[in-house]
């Protein structure tokens, strides 16, 4: 994966929420325990940290710095934060060559960082949906590339379903839903 699938899962998310932005976004984002908002929020912190890792390289933990969203901006506001933050990752991938390495639980690569940032994005975006009653769809082909990389194990089968399934977010046909789960971005 690369920054064009992180680009691919924003505009996705950005074409549905963006009309939403008048919506209550205090309301619960579907199975989480965040609001809207928070989940949005979440969002871009983890695409501008994914972006500050991959340019720092750090071998051991994460950057001890965290993105911060004046709670008085508006929501149209919070969503161009979130397009910022996407931003950041697509140009730190585009940066980095296949060979480097950042921590994320152990070294981790580019692919793996993109993957993580296509997942932030296509998840939390149909927690945020579902919390504003928006009927919205995860994009099976980005889905099967964020399984194919951060859950090379996942059983078979509808691959928007099999990732809400793999993130604990809903059952899948003769499996219950999960009550805790972990990608697999680091390579060792």
């Amino acid at each position: 994966m690369d920054g064009r699938d992180v680009d691919r899962a924003l505009a996705e998310s950005l074409a549905v929420l963006a009309g939403r932005a008048d919506d209550d976004w205090s309301v619960r984002a579907g199975p989480l325990t965040w609001t809207c908002r928070e989940a949005a929020e979440h969002v871009a912190h983890d695409l501008a940290a994914y972006a500050g890792q991959l340019a720092a390289r750090p071998r051991e933990g994460y950057l001890p710095f965290d993105l911060v969203v004046r709670p008085e901006a508006p929501v149209a506001e919070l969503l161009q934060v979130v397009r910022a933050g996407g931003g950041l990752l697509t140009g730190a991938l585009a940066l980095a060559g296949p060979d480097v390495r950042a921590w994320h639980w152990g070294p981790c690569d580019p692919s793996g960082f993109a993957a993580m940032g296509t997942a932030e994005i296509l998840l939390h975006t149909w927690d945020i949906t579902r919390g504003l009653r928006v009927d919205w769809h995860l994009p099976a082909p980005l889905a099967a590339a964020v399984l194919a990389r951060l859950f090379p194990d996942a059983p078979g089968g509808d691959p928007a379903e099999v990732l809400l399934w793999c993130t604990g977010r809903a059952a899948l046909a003769g499996r219950a839903r999960r009550t805790s789960w972990t990608w697999q971005a680091s390579l060792g």
